[in-house]
């Protein structure tokens, strides 16, 4: 039972990449203390990702490093890495890197039936001791064995340069390029290396994407997929979002729309914080109107928003909304919002993503706006459309980010859903549809909810108009034949005033005339209460000429 317990507690070492999310694919890092093999095709980042594993082995865990290059001059290395901000000379002043270069000529080179790499591993020997180096990096192996043709000498030597690498206990980058039908041109490497990668650079319709891959890792688990990763001016960045278990937390607290009257269609007041919300619409719906209501409401309550905009400057995004009273550069001003614009043919599905994540990572937004996501299918598949739709609210939801993407939809007859609404509107809480209404020689715009999930809401189309003091979503009004927009409510509306007019008008002829009716009643009420008093006065008078005579009467007898 002990040994059971122990084997489970076991950690295999490793030592940290340096490179963002390839330590989340390999579980760790690179096998500490051995060798690992980096091959790919040139231009695929193999020279970039070993420098930045150096790097950052300096700078963030205190682990100086040896990089012998077979290829670039030294100075040329620091030139190359120095716009990534990496300060070789200086790190080199702190004895904290060497950097050798070896040049390798294949004129000077004879074999006289014995060759071995002696002279090299007392140069690297001396180098690691001199700085106490844990980590090391030969670049390029292939330039090493240029000049010999003899494949005995050549697999006996590389099998003794990876155990003298691993008797050093240094942890090891051997770079390599790519062969015809191995790995490798020497076909040996990624068979006696603990980790192998591979980095692959493909075009594919005119996009540019590079991709890693770890063909085996000895002693650990690691991702098995293909993983897009970024070179850009921090260096190398890879994504290794693949597929997600639906175990996110979720917020019960209500966020505004934003848009004045869209509150109430919900039965909660507004979204849930955390929620995918997708706006879709035909051209000119005002789905972008939509999106910046709701990133301005953010922005009001100091929530950090990023908005992607692939059809407007951000320039052009803030003069359009404050035609109609939103003003979204106080915001950006302000630091809270961040606009960031760019054609999605700039880089592939992948790269799109990877770069939402790393600001995500930078910027901690609490409110990201992408508009429109349908234009990312002009780079992609359909298959490569719902695979990174898909990642990225997966993505979203695992940081509890508000997210709202707009999309267009074609003008057609049919009812059957664009590529993009499809493919996301099945994985979104909340999905809201503005589409056109057209009458008799017009045009209206009407909103609606299809879904909200978890929440009750409104089933009735909403018209509302965009003027110079934003959008106003009008009452219902139902006529004859159903609900009416445009020309038709004013029809209505004018009518219903002319018909409450004449309703007044015949309520106030009648009020006089039974004003006029009372006046008459209490006049003749009045008359006859007078002729009563009269009569009554008369029977009185009667009454006592009648007592009067009968005293008269009784006093004569």
């Amino acid at each position: 039972m002990q040994e059971k317990t122990k084997s489970h507690s076991f950690i295999f070492p490793k030592t940290p990449t340096g490179v963002d999310g390839l330590d989340e694919i390999t579980e760790g890092g690179f096998p500490q203390g051995r060798p690992t093999l980096i091959c790919g095709g040139a231009g695929c980042g193999k020279t970039l990702l070993s420098m930045q594993f150096l790097i950052k082995g300096i700078t963030e865990h205190n682990e100086p490093g040896v990089f012998m290059s077979f290829e670039e001059p030294s100075d040329d290395l620091t030139l190359n890495v120095k716009s990534l901000g990496f300060d070789l000379e200086q790190l080199k002043k702190d004895k904290k890197l060497v950097v050798d270069h070896v040049r390798v000529e294949r004129s000077e080179i004879e074999e006289a039936g014995e060759y071995d790499l002696d002279g090299l591993f007392i140069r690297l020997g001396h180098a690691i001791d001199s700085i106490k180096a844990t980590r090391v990096v030969l670049d390029t192996i292939e330039s090493l064995f240029a000049g010999l043709d003899n494949q005995a000498i050549l697999r006996a030597e590389l099998r003794r340069l990876f155990h003298w690498l691993k008797t050093k206990g240094v942890t090891a980058i051997i770079t390599g390029e790519r062969g015809e039908a191995t790995l490798t041109r020497q076909g040996l490497e990624e068979y006696v290396s603990d980790c192998v990668i591979v980095l692959d650079h493909r075009v594919i319709e005119q996009v540019s994407t590079r991709r890693l891959r770890i063909v085996k890792y000895r002693g650990s688990t690691h991702g098995t997929n293909e993983y897009p990763f970024l070179i850009d001016e921090e260096g190398i960045s890879v994504l290794p979002i693949t597929s997600l278990k639906l175990d996110n937390e979720v917020s019960s607290d209500i966020i505004s729309t934003g848009v004045p009257g869209l509150n109430e269609m919900f039965h909660g007041g507004g979204f849930y914080r955390g929620s995918n919300i997708l706006v879709s619409g035909t051209a000119g719906t005002a789905k972008t109107t939509v999106a910046c209501y709701f990133a301005n409401e953010q922005c009001e309550k100091n929530e950090k928003t990023i908005y992607f905009a692939f059809e407007e400057s951000p320039h052009q995004l803030v003069r359009n909304m404050k035609s109609i009273g939103v003003d979204l550069e106080k915001h950006i001003k302000k630091g809270i919002l961040q606009i960031h614009s760019s054609r999605p043919s700039l880089n592939g599905l992948e790269l799109h993503l990877l770069t939402l994540r790393k600001l995500i990572k930078e910027f901690e937004p609490t409110t990201i706006i992408i508009d429109p996501i349908s234009n990312l299918i002009s780079v992609g598949s359909e298959h490569e459309v719902r695979s990174m739709l898909v990642r990225l609210i997966d993505m979203l939801k695992a940081n509890n980010i508000t997210a709202m993407f707009t999309s267009l939809n074609k003008q057609n007859d049919t009812f059957r859903p664009d590529l993009a609404e499809e493919s996301v509107s099945s994985l979104v809480d909340t999905w809201i549809t503005v589409r056109d209404m057209e009458g008799v020689g017009e045009r209206n715009r009407g909103i609606f909810i299809i879904k909200a999930r978890g929440m009750g809401h409104s089933n009735q189309v909403r018209e509302f108009v965009i003027t110079s003091k934003g959008i106003e979503l009008l009452d219902v009004e139902l006529g004859p034949q159903g609900i009416l927009t445009g020309a038709a409510r004013q029809s209505y509306q004018f009518k219903k005033t002319m018909s409450d007019i004449k309703l007044q008008n015949e309520i106030s002829r009648k009020d006089r005339e039974i004003a006029r009716k009372r006046k008459v009643l209490e006049a003749n009420i009045e008359a006859l209460r007078t002729e009563f008093e009269s009569a009554e006065e008369e029977l009185s008078i009667l009454k006592a000429t009648e007592e009067l005579q009968e005293k008269l009467s009784s006093k004569k007898k």
